[in-house]
């Protein structure tokens, strides 16, 4: 009868810890699992010329050189562009996982630009559907400004501005797009008709689509919203392709801009895909 006693306080000891094991596996199941962060839907820190939403990481250095070449429809005359390069040299350094600053010397204009590039939002796995990221820009334009053309020239008109709100979304590994509304302010400017405006309000939009492991095709283009009739400048439209290297992204772009300081190639675009200027070129990133 003892015996008997122990075995049923055994059997009610082992079925009290089974209960109370089934009803924390239960409990566990029941939280909510933390969603995780997309990845990022850009291999580069440009989708070509425009930024894309990708950023460095904290303590990461990347160097930069970027060229674009002269006018490809001149053919041998001027080496098929090479003889007519810009230049663009910059760093870029990730103060925090969401927030980066970069520097770059162009030989457009002779200009500096300065940028703060910062994350507001991630596209999450079935949460957030967008990546968001703020991003600004201040150029100064380093070039000399003949008093008798610039009688009234002021040091402050070397400054120029752009505000940009970088939108993303990955619909899959291979297809990635973006929208860039932006806002561009020159403190130097010309009223006459045909000439770019003082504030002006663009609409970029870009895309990437993988063809390979290591290869992507990329496409973007910015709308004006407010330009000049009969303006001189024209919307920018550039192709071009990823390749991840392992180390590094390389970067070659067909444009109808050959400016990449952001302002300007919003703004100051000469070519055209349909009978004007293209310019060949590209973008080399190197990380620390």
């Amino acid at each position: 009868m003892k015996l008997c006693k122990i075995a049923g306080s055994a059997f009610l000891l082992f079925a009290f810890h089974t209960a109370s094991a089934q009803d924390l596996m239960s409990e566990l199941d029941s939280v909510p699992k933390q969603k995780e962060i997309t990845a990022s839907a850009f291999k580069g820190l440009q989708v070509c010329n425009m930024q894309s939403t990708k950023m460095t990481n904290k303590n990461e250095w990347y160097f930069l050189v970027s060229h674009r070449f002269g006018d490809l429809k001149e053919g041998i005359n001027n080496f098929f562009g090479f003889d007519n390069a810009l230049t663009k040299i910059g760093g870029i350094y990730g103060i925090t996982n969401w927030l980066n600053i970069s520097l770059a010397r162009h030989t457009y204009n002779k200009t500096f630009e300065a940028g703060l590039k910062y994350r507001l939002a991630n596209q999450m796995e079935d949460g957030f559907p967008v990546t968001i990221v703020g991003y600004n820009t201040m150029d100064v334009n380093g070039s000399k400004f003949d008093k008798a053309l610039y009688p009234n020239f002021k040091e402050s008109n070397r400054l120029a501005y752009s505000t940009q709100l970088l939108i993303s979304r990955k619909f899959s590994d291979a297809l990635s797009l973006e929208i860039v509304p932006a806002f561009i302010h020159k403190n130097l400017y010309d009223l006459q008709p045909g000439t770019d405006k003082k504030d002006q309000f663009v609409v970029g939009m870009g895309g990437r689509c993988k063809i390979s492991k290591r290869i992507s095709f990329n496409l973007e283009y910015a709308a004006r919203v407010n330009p000049e009739e009969h303006e001189y400048y024209h919307n920018p439209l550039t192709a071009g392709f990823d390749i991840d290297t392992g180390g590094h992204v390389f970067q070659l772009v067909f444009s109808s801009a050959q400016p990449m300081n952001d302002i300007a190639y919003f703004t100051n675009a000469t070519g055209k895909w349909n009978g004007g200027s293209i310019y060949f070129g590209f973008n080399l990133y190197r990380v620390f």
